[in-house]
Parts: structure tokens; sequence; C-alpha cells
């Protein structure tokens, strides 16, 4: 098994074909670590490889919610003073401005948020745009303390655990979260919130690892490989629904956080139920602090 400590000068080695002193030394490495051949070191360097490309997709998608969800409080305000009705006392008029709001800015239009939601400024959850609302009522300060922030009409994004807001049942999950104080004159009357669980979020990264993946396979003599997408925070891993539970609990025996390289990756090559994995992982600050975005590889 590789040494964690060695996870992105590997990569780096392997990306380049071994060349130098340092690739020399891992090339020796290598050869004396039983298990560990060419289809491995491949397989090493593309799990990096795609860790970077979701932490790339990942800045993305936080853009849009950063540029859009301020257009979008604005939008809420103009529905709020034109109609004459106080949101935060009227869930259905609630939701129908949420739906407004987000079909009238780009941006969250294509957002990857799994719940757009108007809460009071005591961090009261009224409505979210969901039609089975599972949040109303919710407490939203207590999940994510830095959330009231907000109320003094900026914009925040936080990390917490909402179980109303799950993407996944008996599975461990998270969310992040972004709120945006909706100001009508000069006064802040609501907040506007949007954010995802982490286990929607690591099935849309390997959805589009995957797609992107099949389409450069496509017509090539060659297996499409085993990927799974995750989302590290701190010693929590949060893997899509229907990921098995012991890639996860593997990967957070490794701690890869804790042994994260100076570059801000880490990678191992490990096996789990019998077959061989290649690990990528990259920290990805737009998401928060202590996040980080992952990746198992395996060739079939």
């Amino acid at each position: 098994m590789f040494s964690s400590t060695i996870g992105a000068p590997l990569a780096r080695a392997v990306r380049s074909g071994l060349q130098g002193p340092l690739g020399w030394y891992l090339a020796v490495s290598l050869l004396v670590v039983p298990g560990c051949d060419n289809t491995g070191k491949e397989s090493l360097a593309r799990a990096s490889e795609h860790s970077h490309a979701l932490v790339e997709l990942a800045k993305q998608d936080v853009a849009e919610v950063r540029s859009g969800l301020p257009l979008g409080a604005q939008e809420l305000a103009k529905r709020w003073a034109s109609e004459g009705v106080d949101l935060t006392s009227d869930a259905e008029a609630a939701r129908a401005a949420l739906n407004h709001a987000r079909n009238k800015v780009q941006d969250l239009r294509v957002a990857k948020s799994t719940f757009f939601a108007l809460a009071g400024l005591d961090g009261r959850t009224i409505r979210n745009d969901r039609e089975q609302d599972l949040m109303a009522g919710t407490a939203l300060f207590k999940a994510f303390p830095d959330l009231a922030r907000a109320v003094g009409g900026g914009y925040v994004e936080a990390l917490g655990v909402l179980p109303e807001a799950h993407g996944v049942k008996g599975k461990p999950d998270g969310e992040w979260v972004a709120a945006q104080g909706i100001r009508i004159g000069d006064q802040v009357r609501g907040l506007y919130v949007t954010g995802w669980a982490w286990s929607s979020y690591a099935y849309r990264l390997e959805f589009s690892l995957r797609s992107k993946i099949n389409g450069e396979l496509q017509g090539a003599r060659t297996n499409v490989p085993l990927l799974y997408a995750f989302v590290i925070v701190g010693s929590d891993v949060y893997s899509a629904p229907e990921s098995p539970e012991v890639n996860a609990r593997s990967i957070a025996e490794r701690q890869p956080l804790k042994n994260i390289t100076s570059a801000g990756t880490y990678a191992a090559l490990f096996d789990i139920t019998g077959r061989t994995f290649a690990l990528g992982v990259e920290l990805a600050p737009d998401l928060g602090e202590g996040v980080a975005l992952g990746v198992l590889r395996s060739e079939t």
C-alpha cells in the first residue's frame, strides 16, 4: 500500500512519466510494494486528475450560487413589496415567490442546489420550494450558526447538519448552505437560503465524472473504470446514496485530510473487498475550510 505522505509527488511523477530523481525514487519504491503494477500507477494518476477536475467543477457550482442568490433575493423583495403579503406568515405565498425568484435568475435556474428556502430573521424556516417540505419550522441558526450573519443583509455560506435537508436515509449526511438577507427599502425582512446535501452533491459529481469518462472512451477498445466520488469534511466522508458504505469507511480510515500534502492533495492505492482502488483527494476551498473532494478509481 502506498504511504499517504507521497500522494501529490507520486501523482505528479506518474503523470510526467516518472522522470528525474523523484521519479526514479518512486519507481524503485513501487517495485518493492506488493501489488503495485503499471495499472495501479496509472489508476493513481488518473484518480488524482479526476479529483482536481471535480474541484474545478465545484468552483463553478459555488460561483453560480454566489452570483445568483443576491439577485434572487432582489426578486423576492420585489414580489414581497408588490403583493403586500408578509411572506414569513404565508407558507404557500412564500413557495410561489421562491419558484418565481429562481426562474428569474439564470444562475439559480442551473444551480445544483437541492433546495431553496425562505427563513425569518430568527432563522426559522418558513417554506422551501419542494412539494414535500420537511424543512418547515426547522431552526437554521442551530444547524448553521454562521447563517445568523445574513440578518445584517449580506451573503453568507456555512456548513452543518440538518437532517430534514439530507439527501439520503440511513447514511451519514450533512449540508453546504448559503443565505442572503432580503432587503425591502432599508429593512431586512427575511433570509433567502439555498444549499445541497453532501450525499446529493457526491452523486452530482459522480454522475458528471462518469459521463465525461464514458464520452472519452466511446468507441475505444477500453473497459470503463469503476468510479466513485466523495465529499470529505474533516474526518467525515460522504458518498452518493447508492455508493457502497464500505468505500466511505475505507477512505475515512486513512484520514486523508490529516495526511494532506502541502499542495492540498492526497493519493493512495489500497484494496477494498478484494478489489484494488486508487484514491485521489484534493482540497476544495470554495466549498469551505476543511472540505475536500475524493475519487476512487478501479480498472475493470
